[in-house]
């Protein structure tokens, strides 16, 4: 039996747009101390792991294997999506190439996580459970009403229920009641029991997948196959439907980095400048004026620029998608 860390990096990272793009997503940005948050991560894990596997995709392979390589990982496994299928999928091809009681900890390759004695022990945890059998969420304790996460109720280490992103008084309704966790997106499992649960509960994606993945060649798998996968999460393929779960509470920091607001609290923690009325720049070092404007960021790229009040970092994406349509050079 071995500990896996299967690192999912297929996210584009669209509520970070202009910084993220397509050519270039939010965990290839070395703007974390120097590093990648795929760096961070590879190396935040690799002490709890034997092996590291990367689940990513056509468009940015080659940015994972640069990053492996300037953070010293010459031995890695790697399978690229020839399109995004979403997370179900993403998991079943990792756990369909290991050994079925090898344990998978699956982590997005986007967080900022403080890796200290509460991340092990966290880890620690999930990887009893996971030997034991248990499909194991990691639920983070929350330290505000944040209406951008989906919430796990757990009583213990039983899970209650999932919860869809709230709306701010029922954020603050779950910050108030105490048994609600940030659903973090990490998970840990054996490799044999996630199938098992993916084939009784999304019986189509688990044949599509063992499909696409029996006709890879060199870890790229097949396009026009792939594009009969449903497209489907694992909380909704696995996770809410499983008996087996489990919860892992956790009190470590954590960040998905998922919009220009998590960056805003991070690069402010770090010292970056902010002026009297909480106004950014990102991006360069031209002088700049904020008149009027409070808590608005000001990002600044060689053919982009966005303009945002903090509070609205969350429809970056709608912006993201508008220009999909519109201007897809700029993305």
């Amino acid at each position: 039996m071995s500990v896996i860390n299967v690192v999912l990096s297929g996210g584009v990272g669209s509520r970070l747009w202009p910084l993220s793009r397509k050519s270039q997503p939010k965990q290839y940005l070395p703007i974390f101390d120097a590093e990648t948050l795929f760096q961070k991560t590879i190396k935040r894990n690799v002490s709890f792991c034997d092996q590291v596997m990367v689940v990513g995709n056509v468009e940015n392979f080659e940015l994972s294997r640069k990053d492996l390589q300037n953070a010293g990982i010459p031995n890695y496994t790697e399978i690229i999506e020839a399109c995004p299928r979403n997370t179900a999928a993403a998991i079943a091809f990792a756990a369909f190439s290991a050994q079925p009681d090898d344990i998978l900890f699956v982590t997005p390759s986007d967080h900022l996580i403080e890796a200290g004695s509460d991340y092990q022990l966290a880890v620690v945890r999930a990887v009893q459970l996971a030997a034991e059998g248990f499909i194991v969420t990691f639920g983070l304790k929350p330290n505000k009403p944040e209406t951008g996460f989906g919430y796990i109720e757990a009583e213990g280490e039983e899970v209650k229920g999932f919860r869809e992103k709230p709306n701010v008084e029922t954020a603050e309704a779950f910050l108030k009641n105490g048994n609600f966790y940030w659903n973090s997106g990490m998970f840990c499992f054996q490799a044999g029991v996630y199938l098992d649960e993916l084939k009784a509960f999304e019986p189509e994606v688990y044949n599509t997948s063992k499909t696409v993945f029996e006709s890879a060649i060199s870890g790229k798998l097949d396009f026009d196959l792939s594009m009969k996968i449903p497209s489907i999460s694992v909380d909704y393929a696995v996770m809410e439907n499983t008996k087996k779960i489990k919860v892992v509470k956790s009190s470590f920091s954590w960040s998905d980095m998922g919009s220009f607001e998590s960056i805003y609290d991070h690069f402010k923690s770090q010292g970056h400048k902010v002026d009297s009325k909480g106004n950014m720049v990102i991006g360069t070092k031209v002088h700049t004026e904020f008149l009027g404007l409070k808590n608005t960021m000001f990002i600044h790229t060689p053919d982009a620029i966005l303009i945002l009040k903090k509070d609205n970092a969350q429809d970056v994406k709608k912006v993201f998608e508008r220009l999909e349509r519109e201007k897809s050079e700029l993305i």
